[in-house]
């Protein structure tokens, strides 16, 4: 069993993503596994080039900080020739309109003045990272589950046409921890590129600022301290965060709790002790780039390594290599 997953760098990483996903990656992944930080994937809407190259070497950083080996993590763009190649072969087994039905792609175009192709296609550079290393099991949140499912189409394609080339992977969704809301606005999930930042805790934050964050969660009105998502928004994702830190259940924490003031130091102190180790080991590789320099090469020779067999065999049996 092989696992890939991958974390884009369109802002800084925040607590739903360490929770949900980094923190799972560290504590689960086995040696055969693959972490990357998917910078290309971030091309597909207006970015800014100088931002995304310090976005990318942070969620490096982060990644390697939460304890995932530094051989097994790497930077998607130091396989671009790789990718690109082998992108091109399965855009060329997927149609047009398998691309435009993918669920993202309508809800990220809409509105959007100029849709960039890359927002079509980049599903299939998603198939592309998932196909090159042979990953049998990709952890990913709902909203990506359909692109793993064109991957799976387009494996079983390709060796159906050409001959047997790709192993035909499946998509692992996270568990609930993963669904960690804004703290000011407890009807949508936290997000990296959110246009405010006060309702998100990045993991990078001081431990001060994610104690004021937290203090300024909105709450509901209700007297009653229970773990109830529909009635009571607010509460239940501070016990939903307090859950992730502590492995106990939502409903057993709010029985323990008198007040909402009460719930909002625990969830600061919880979350301030279990970033800490996280934020100084990042801090610090980001403070010596000659580390992190290191780590990156590393991680990018052992993922071309293991994709070199895959692309040359896919191009043999495409007749063109």
């Amino acid at each position: 069993m092989t696992r890939l997953s991958a974390i884009t760098p369109s802002g800084h990483a925040h607590i739903g993503n360490h929770l949900g996903a980094i923190r799972r990656w560290a504590r689960e992944g086995g040696p055969g596994d693959l972490y990357f930080v998917s910078d290309l994937h971030a091309m597909t809407v207006s970015y800014n080039p100088t931002r995304l190259r310090k976005l990318s070497r942070e969620l490096l950083a982060v990644l390697v900080a939460a304890g995932i080996a530094p051989d097994r993590v790497f930077v998607q763009s130091d396989l671009v020739r790789e990718l690109g190649a082998l992108s091109w072969l399965l855009e060329c087994a997927c149609s047009f309109g398998e691309a435009s039905r993918m669920t993202q792609f309508k809800q990220k175009a809409e509105g959007q003045g100029v849709v960039r192709l890359g927002l079509l296609t980049y599903p299939v550079l998603m198939a592309a990272d998932i196909l090159l290393q042979r990953a049998t099991e990709v952890p990913v949140g709902h909203d990506q589950t359909q692109h793993v499912e064109l991957a799976r189409s387009l494996a079983r394609r390709f060796n159906s046409t050409y001959g047997e080339v790709f192993a035909v992977p499946r998509a692992v969704v996270a568990p609930m921890a993963s669904r960690v809301m804004d703290l000011s606005d407890p009807s949508r999930k936290m997000s990296k590129s959110t246009q405010g930042a006060a309702g998100t805790v990045f993991v990078l934050d001081d431990p001060d600022l994610v104690r004021r964050k937290i203090r300024s969660a909105v709450t509901d009105g209700d007297a009653r301290l229970e773990y109830r998502v529909a009635e009571q928004p607010g509460l239940a994702n501070l016990l939903e965060i307090l859950a992730g830190c502590t492995g106990k259940s939502p409903v057993e924490l709010a029985e323990s709790f008198d007040s909402y003031g009460a719930v909002k130091e625990a969830v600061a102190e919880a979350l301030i002790e279990e970033l800490r180790p996280l934020r100084a080991r990042a801090l610090s590789l980001l403070a010596d780039p000659a580390e992190l320099d290191a780590v990156r090469a590393a991680g990018a020779a052992l993922a071309r390594s293991r994709s070199e067999h895959t692309l040359a065999s896919a191009l043999r049996m495409a007749g063109v290599g």
